[in-house]
């Protein structure tokens, strides 16, 4: 064993390598990222690892290895969930033979999400086993302890981390190399009965499910996942609670010996006999919880089902937020209010702080997604106009004074939300926007909708040659997977003309009146065609020389600032200048400018 500081991603990381793991694929989203990330860069020979097209390919991926008795992990974030549902539902009534964990990252707040939703509850859903860690070191040896009992009971497994837990920071003892699991995968057996999913096997499966599900309760109940904190005996009142909101309870509590603590690891099956011998003495019990009040749902009906008397408090009660991240001042606030305690609610005096700098969304200074939605507004000007977004970088188009993003709904779907609107509105200009990460992943099936059912919309591939929202990864259309290796590109225009467009052009955004040309263009022919806007993420490119305004020249016209909205350019009391630091020599402004103010340094 030795120490390492590392961040929870990492250490589920560590932890599924130290258990073996033979395969990992994902899709990246924040905050499940690095642990895909991490694998890669300290994994074994044995151990495969990809970034998948996304996360339903990912999902299957895993689990043909886990088929073959592989260790395997998805990785993805809880939108992802989503994406992969489809796969999962289905592979719970088939079953594994390797071991296999989805770690699925939650968002509370949320912080970069469309969406707060809860994996604890899909748990339920989807009747996959879920453990829930607390912390980094939990999570390093919950994800160990996760493998086995996948292959224990023949069924993937839920690791639900959320961002505090994914991106907080902890020194862990950790395993040294010789100290892995070694994993050797039996490989396939053909067995049609098992492994193909008819009507008839999954109605036997469901009620096995079912019946697995009814004997965990009981196996968790023991389980050292699930713990009673204090002794309930001659106690009134009580506090239940799981995740990241167990280490803001503990802190809050500190050494108080009054309050007995109900830890709950695996919300789903629920550990029913522990949480009944915790109420049992009790007459009230607080449930603090993240998200969806899947504890404190648990807790009512484990007291309706064993006939105990007592009062469960928490969201569905209105003693606890029922939406958003917590804190360790909302939870002292949730436990003053519980216990009558007249205590300071804040725990840190910030009455002295200066209030934070607001820093709205922006794309970055340079970013190429700028020039483009830019290019198309020019073109565009004065005709009824339809601009459906998606996620990605390119989602901050929707900020002024660029406004180009009239829907978003999730990876993808503005390819077919742009479609709809037309079929509706005939006499609107339809322009769907996707990145090239995601026309990977989510968005070529809407580009063959619109082709076979004939709708009329120009698609607009903002191509920046990498996956940039989420930190740079590798795709596709880069020649490089996540383990290093170079291969070949794949095509968007070569995809786009074998759906069967016939217009699809490629053009660099920063040439601005040549992709004004183009939206023109394209916007007078029928059908569905392309434009892709390829310039590469200032992330992956050194800057050039930087650009000045000519303080002679200068009209004060604030042209500049009032269209593109790049935060390299200044307005200081009416004096227009560029932050030399900021900007990276794009010249888009130059090209915007009516008096020619705006020229390259030196």
């Amino acid at each position: 064993m030795h120490k390492e500081f590392l961040m929870g991603n990492q250490a589920i990381a560590y932890g599924a390598v130290a258990a073996g793991v033979n395969l990992v694929s994902g899709y990246p989203g924040t905050p499940s990222t690095e642990v895909l990330e991490t694998v890669a860069k300290i994994r074994t020979d044995d151990t495969y690892v990809e970034w998948s097209v996304n996360e339903k390919a990912a999902l299957e991926v895993a689990a043909g290895a886990a088929y073959a008795g592989a260790r395997t992990l998805v990785t993805m974030k809880q939108v992802g969930l989503n994406v992969a549902a489809d796969p999962l539902m289905s592979l719970e009534y088939v079953g594994i033979k390797g071991g296999m964990v989805i770690l699925v990252a939650d968002d509370p707040g949320p912080i970069s999400s469309q969406t707060e939703q809860d994996t604890r509850t899909f748990a339920m859903f989807s009747k996959v086993p879920v453990f829930d860690p607390s912390d980094p070191f939990e999570a390093y040896n919950m994800i160990q302890e996760a493998f086995s009992f996948s292959e224990e009971y023949k069924t993937p497994v839920f690791l639900r981390s959320t961002t505090r837990v994914s991106h907080g920071y902890m020194s862990l003892d950790i395993k040294d190399r010789d100290e892995y699991y070694k994993n050797t995968p039996e490989g396939f057996v053909k067995d049609s009965k098992r492994w193909v999913i008819f009507p008839k096997l999954s109605l036997a499966n469901h009620e096995k499910i079912e019946n697995r599900n009814e004997l965990l309760k009981d196996v968790l109940s023991d389980s050292h996942l699930n713990f009673i904190l204090g002794d309930t005996s001659g106690k009134k009142k009580g506090i239940a609670t799981g995740g990241v909101s167990f280490t803001y309870v503990k802190e809050v509590l500190k050494d108080r010996d009054d309050i007995p603590v109900l830890k709950i690891g695996t919300e789903f099956p629920f550990p029913e006999k522990l949480a009944a011998d915790f109420m049992e003495n009790l007459d009230e019990v607080l449930v603090m919880e993240e998200l969806d009040p899947v504890i404190e749902r648990g807790l009512i009906y484990t007291a309706g089902k064993t006939g105990l008397k007592i009062k469960v408090r928490g969201k569905l009660s209105g003693d606890a937020p029922k939406a958003g991240e917590y804190t360790i001042d909302i939870v002292k606030k949730c436990i003053n209010a519980f216990t009558g305690s007249e205590e300071e609610t804040n725990l840190f005096d910030i009455s002295d702080a200066p209030d934070l700098p607001v820093r709205p969304p922006v794309l970055c200074a340079g970013c190429p997604h700028r020039a483009s939605f830019y290019a198309v507004k020019k073109a565009m000007a004065g005709k009824k106009t339809l601009f459906a977004g998606d996620i990605g970088c390119y989602t901050l188009g929707n900020a002024m004074p660029l406004d180009m993003v009239d829907t978003c709904l999730c990876m993808g779907a503005g390819i077919n939300i742009a479609q709809g609107i037309y079929h509706i509105e005939k006499d609107t200009k339809a322009f769907a926007f996707v990145g090239d990460s995601t026309f990977f992943s989510s968005g070529i099936t809407g580009v063959v909708n619109a082709v076979y059912n004939q709708a009329d919309l120009t698609l607009i591939v903002l191509d920046n040659s990498t996956t940039a929202m989420t930190g740079h990864q590798p795709h596709p259309g880069t020649g490089e997977t996540m383990m290093g290796e170079i291969v070949s590109k794949v095509s968007i225009e070569n995809i786009l003309r074998g759906i069967g467009l016939d217009f699809v052009e490629t053009v660099d955004p920063l040439q601005l009146y040549k992709a004004i040309d183009v939206v023109k263009r394209a916007a007078e022919k029928p059908g569905v065609k392309a434009i892709i806007f390829k310039s590469p993420c200032i992330a992956l490119v050194p800057p050039e020389k930087p650009y000045c305004v000519d303080q002679d020249k200068c009209i004060k016209c604030k042209k500049c600032i009032r269209e593109l909205g790049c935060p390299a350019i200044i307005n200081d009391n009416g004096h227009i200048s560029i932050d030399k630091s900021l900007c990276t020599g794009c010249g888009l402004c130059s090209q915007v400018c009516p008096v020619d103010a705006i020229r390259r340094e030196g």
